[in-house]
């Protein structure tokens, strides 16, 4: 399809909707940006890599957490930097420097990390990307936002847009990349932001920054998309930075429906459908594989197991290799 007529359906969907900021920045021409960092020739030059959710390895301290990951076979470390991760918000400035020296011992990288950042002008927010940065760290998961029922639906996207756009330029200010995750459900909160996906889509079409875009969430978009995830994902496409993987089934227990978290390979994530869209649409850099089945514990990041450590890298190993071998599959490294 052609930019002209393509441009034209969706500002006319957008118009029908009342969002006319977005229909105003396609109506000038305006292109969604790439979804990842590219070269004066246009070559993706932010390839995958694998790390692990540090969430998971919160029984272990930083040398072992880096030791471990490192013999499972893991590019890097997808960091907690956040209220009861590896590394306290507070305590970053002294801290991340000392676990990114671990875990460079350990002969892999943190190409991310992830945070609970909603606000640019928050004190510790500065503080977090600024060191982040300065360790060549150039991508971080931001915190999420949830939907007020008080407000309209572009109420709530109004907000979501002034926060995320705050975050756009701090985050270009320090050269740093932030992600906003798709989640499925409702917490105590409300519903997720970015739940559905075209909210987010929309929101981030509106700032049109290199700076700020989304981690998708293969497992949360089906939970959410159903049989529609594949729409879902050439919507959000253009504006994807990172992934993170995991696998579900549904499950009926007492009466009610639930998403149960599986083992990679074991669910109904389609992962050779699923990435074959990535690769049409060109999308491409640091994937985190989250475990959230039954680990011991280490699915909610406990601080002490309760099943055998050999048991709990065995299982997360496996999940790696299911990982490589689907990529591998799908001619993606």
């Amino acid at each position: 399809m052609k930019t002209s007529r393509r441009n034209f359906i969706v500002r006319s969907v957008l118009a029908t909707a009342g969002l006319s900021a977005v229909t105003e920045t396609l109506s000038k021409g305006m292109e969604p940006n790439t979804g990842s960092i590219s070269d004066s020739a246009g070559k993706i030059s932010d390839p995958f890599t694998i790390s692990i959710f540090s969430k998971h390895l919160h029984w272990l301290d930083w040398e072992e957490m880096a030791k471990t990951a490192a013999g499972m076979g893991f590019d890097g470390v997808d960091l907690t930097v956040r209220p009861g991760g590896h590394v306290l918000p507070e305590n970053v400035e002294t801290d991340l420097p000392k676990v990114m020296k671990a875990v460079k011992k350990a002969g892999i990288n943190i190409y991310m990390i992830t945070t609970s950042i909603t606000n640019a002008g928050d004190p510790l927010t500065g503080k977090i990307l600024r060191t982040a940065s300065s360790l060549g760290i150039r991508h971080y998961r931001t915190g999420y936002g949830y939907y007020d029922d008080s407000l309209s639906i572009r109420g709530n996207i109004a907000i979501m847009k002034e926060r995320l756009s705050g975050l756009a330029e701090i985050n270009e200010k320090y050269s740093i990349i932030g992600e906003y995750q798709n989640h499925s459900g409702v917490s105590g909160a409300g519903h997720y932001f970015g739940g559905p996906l075209w909210d987010l889509a929309l929101v981030l079409n509106e700032i049109n920054s290199e700076w700020i875009g989304a981690q998708y969430d293969i497992y949360h978009a089906m939970i959410e998309g159903g049989y529609s995830w594949p729409v879902d994902l050439k919507f959000i496409a253009p504006f994807i930075k990172s992934l993170d993987v995991k696998d579900f089934v549904w499950s009926k227990n007492q009466g009610k429906w639930s998403s149960d978290t599986v083992p990679l390979g074991e669910g109904m994530v389609d992962f050779g459908k699923y990435l074959a869209l990535i690769k049409q649409y060109n999308i491409s850099g640091p994937v985190s594989i989250h475990y959230e089945y039954p680990l011991g514990g280490a699915e909610h990041g406990d601080r002490t197991l309760t099943m055998k450590r050999d048991d709990v890298i065995s299982a997360m190993r496996k999940d790696l290799v299911t990982l490589k071998h689907h990529l591998k599959e799908a001619k993606l490294v």
